[in-house]
């Protein structure tokens, strides 16, 4: 994708702090930093969303997220590494790899409640499709 700054990252027309690369990933530190150390795994290969991407490459996006959780872990003796796909900040599927500190000050997701039978609804409506 010509516009996509992860793929122009990734053909080294925009340079990163590298922090592990092979045939199929690109594990980088995130320019803007929930906390120091804060990673970002791509595909090589451009994918919007993550459904989008091949199985494979899910799968192994997932398990070369936990080899680097455990370097983080030790490396930054953080408390645990959070990981994040969202998605929304840069249209290329990526996983984010966030050094978390008990007391970091960052919080967790805010929640909301379902109301009577919503849940139920909602349920229903993704059974349906699968």
């Amino acid at each position: 994708m010509d516009n996509c700054i992860f793929c122009k990252i990734v053909n080294q027309v925009i340079p990163c702090e590298k922090i592990y690369e092979d045939r199929n990933f690109l594990a980088f530190l995130d320019i803007q930093p929930v906390n120091h150390g804060h990673l970002l795994i791509i595909p090589k290969e451009h994918a919007e969303w993550m459904q989008e991407a091949e199985d494979e490459i899910v799968g192994e996006i997932f398990k070369l997220a936990k080899k680097l959780m455990r370097a983080m872990k030790k490396a930054l003796a953080c408390d645990y590494v959070q990981v994040s796909v969202v998605g929304t900040d840069v249209p290329h599927f990526h996983v984010h790899l966030i050094p978390r500190y008990q007391n970091d000050g960052h919080g967790s997701f805010s929640t909301k409640k379902y109301k009577d039978s919503e849940s139920t609804e909602v349920a229903q409506k993704i059974i349906s499709v699968l």
